[in-house]
């Protein structure tokens, strides 16, 4: 296994170090083989080749069979538009042919303080939401600025986005969904618009026809805006959450707030090639980067999930899982989740704490 590490940028260069600690533990104790590079991407090789996804790291991409990734971005360079730090995330996507992110979201005892639901509705909460990625409004075609030849306002500049779905992209996360909902507890929720728009019409027809080869998984269609209110008022009551693209983009951010935390979440994203890509839900928070401050907690988890796709290692990557869930019983917390009561830590002090659990909770050498 050839695994590629990209920190990034802001808090990625902090938070990947942590990470790639659990993995070097898993790794020396646990006869986990892989050849670990690490790339450059973001803000720096923009500076240093006036390209943030240089050629060295595309070459690298190609290669590895899987890649964990830190951060991108840098709003001070927004103008720079299809240059700028971030639009090397599209571009590693894209050479990687990723379509289906996978993210999944699970409320611990120790978790239920910093949640800022009531702990009766947060409890047991655990589920997951699989969103297509590569197509929808942020990735069809046409999309720009013209003049208004007619509406209510013609003659004036509107802006014009395309929505569309081919039945195969369709099918194709669909049958992500299902795996997914498989592997869990077999219930499967197919979130949509179909009571206003084509698209979703098609999607819910085409989610319906993979839904035969399942017999085994519950399929439910639910409409977005309803699965939104329900992730707040019941979030335990859901197992797999399938979605497109940009309700899978509000819906994954809305369930990240129920965790406490958006540091405390990972994704996985997959091809259909085998190649998987792990990062954590938060972006480059250059606001504190450099100072320590950063929850490692999500990149961590890159590596448990990781551990459970890449390497069929799903032992060790429930104990990760439990080395993360003991830390914070114990009430160590960094910044964004500390209150009044819990130990306040660094980046580093949180990584070497999972890190000494992990220790612990292996088998001898």
């Amino acid at each position: 296994m050839r695994v590629l590490a990209l920190a990034g940028d802001g808090i990625g260069r902090e938070i990947m170090p942590e990470a790639l600690r659990i993995f070097a533990i898993v790794q020396g104790r646990c006869g986990v083989r892989a050849e670990l590079v690490e790339g450059a991407i973001g803000t720096g090789p923009l500076m240093d080749e006036g390209n943030p996804f240089p050629a060295a790291t595309e070459t690298e991409a190609r290669n590895a069979d899987a890649v964990l990734f830190g951060a991108a971005g840098d709003p001070s360079l927004d103008h720079l538009g299809p240059k700028r730090p971030d639009s090397a995330i599209g571009a590693l996507r894209k050479l990687l042919n990723l379509y289906g992110l996978v993210r999944e979201y699970r409320i611990a005892d120790a978790q239920l303080a910093m949640s800022p639901l009531r702990p009766v509705r947060a409890r047991s909460t655990d589920f997951a939401i699989v969103r297509e990625i590569s197509g929808d409004v942020y990735a069809a075609q046409p999309k720009g600025q013209r003049i208004a030849e007619d509406g209510p306002f013609p003659g004036e500049v509107e802006g014009f986005d395309t929505m569309r779905y081919t039945e195969s992209e369709v099918r194709r996360i669909a049958h992500l969904g299902f795996r997914t909902a498989r592997a869990r507890s077999g219930r499967l929720v197919s979130a949509d618009k179909s009571n206003v728009l084509a698209t979703s019409r098609l999607w819910q027809r085409v989610v319906a026809e993979v839904a035969a080869e399942y017999p085994d998984v519950a399929l439910t269609h639910q409409l977005a805006d309803n699965t939104a209110m329900q992730l707040v008022t019941d979030p335990a009551s859901y197992d797999t959450i399938l979605t497109a693209n940009l309700f899978g983009d509000i819906l994954s951010d809305v369930a990240s707030a129920l965790t406490g935390s958006i540091g405390l979440v990972a994704s996985v994203v997959f091809n259909e090639t085998g190649q998987v890509y792990y990062e954590p839900g938060h972006g480059s928070a250059l606001d504190i980067a450099g100072q320590d401050k950063a929850n490692p907690i999500a990149m961590i988890r890159c590596v448990a999930l990781m551990l459970r796709h890449s390497f069929d290692r799903p032992d060790l990557a429930s104990t990760v899982e439990q080395a993360i869930d003991e830390v914070l019983a114990a009430g160590l917390r960094t910044a964004e989740i500390h209150v009044d009561g819990t130990t306040l830590v660094s980046c580093s002090a949180m990584g070497k704490a999972i890190a000494d659990r992990l220790e612990a909770l292996l088998p001898p050498d």
